[in-house]
């Protein structure tokens, strides 16, 4: 099934369909809400579209449609062929055709990479009508990038059991209570031919696309500077990748921008702190005043 921003919908529980990139690559997708206005999630480096399921359920209970996909390479979208290089005008075009997914001038709300792309596709062809950036800024901390980057090369046989997998995603995120489950780690995890489990993003991102990240900071930083729709920023007090000097070098080149900082959230905001996070978007759209079908208040 192919979503089409025609195509009518309703549903309160993220609903999974595909979409067919400009490359022909398939991306997986969970579509919720009915008719309101459209919000577009998109999931940082290494994550799934799992990262907005209850994010999508509070805004379904506001009055708006989201969409949420994996990006290509992760989750269940499709990996790019062998003789094609990951690069970032690939995830910018996904970008754009998600939002043409939702209908004119969806909001985006972007993660990490999922913010970073969304400002390069802003940039390109305006799309938005609004956008929150999830704990990115067009300057980041080395050492944050760093310490993410170590743990997603740290395991390149993949993990004997979901438990093996569980224990290091604890090391990794000493601040959250609990080991995850089976269940918990499906998405995140797929099963190889010799039975172990290897992560679920392509390994060829972190050899072929982070390298030419720091190349795309000029870009993103002019991307900033010709922002003319509402910006907020939410930032994690314990982030290590934005920090009080990437956040002021942001607001200088989009001086009209809105920052609200979640203090107990690390750079995994909508993870760490699901409930003020989401809060804090819905009263954003709020302040918008953009009407939704159930005309509800924001919780």
């Amino acid at each position: 099934m192919v979503i089409s921003a025609a195509a009518a919908f309703e549903s309160p529980e993220p609903v999974v369909t595909t979409m067919a990139a400009r490359d022909g690559v398939t991306l997986s997708a969970a579509r919720c809400g009915g008719a309101g206005p459209g919000i577009l999630l998109a999931h940082g480096f290494g994550q799934t579209r799992q990262a907005w399921v209850q994010t999508q359920r509070r805004l379904a209970e506001a009055g708006h449609a989201s969409l949420a996909w994996d990006v290509r390479g992760h989750g269940q979208s499709g990996r790019n062929a062998a003789d094609s290089r990951y690069s970032g005008t690939q995830f910018v075009d996904d970008v754009a055709t998600a939002a043409g997914a939702l209908g004119p001038a969806p909001i985006l709300v972007g993660a990490s990479l999922g913010g970073l792309t969304g400002l390069m596709a802003q940039a390109r062809d305006p799309l938005f009508s609004a956008m929150v950036l999830v704990d990115i800024t067009p300057r980041w901390e080395a050492s944050g990038v760093e310490r993410i980057l170590g743990f997603m090369n740290a395991h390149p046989d993949g993990f004997d059991s979901y438990d093996h997998a569980a224990e290091q995603i604890a090391a990794y995120l000493p601040h959250r209570r609990g080991k995850k489950t089976p269940a918990q780690l499906a998405h995140l995890l797929n099963a190889r031919p010799d039975g172990r489990l290897a992560w679920h993003w392509d390994p060829r991102l972190l050899s072929e696309f982070i390298p030419s990240t720091a190349d795309l900071q000029q870009q993103i930083e002019d991307a900033c500077r010709q922002l003319d729709i509402p910006v907020l920023l939410v930032s994690g007090g314990r982030s290590d990748l934005v920090t009080s000097q990437t956040v002021a070098h942001f607001l200088e080149l989009a001086p009209h921008a809105r920052h609200v900082q979640l203090p107990q959230a690390t750079h995994m905001v909508a993870g760490d702190d699901n409930d003020a996070f989401t809060d804090t978007l819905i009263q954003f759209l709020h302040d918008l005043a953009i009407p939704t079908a159930n005309h509800g208040d924001p919780r």
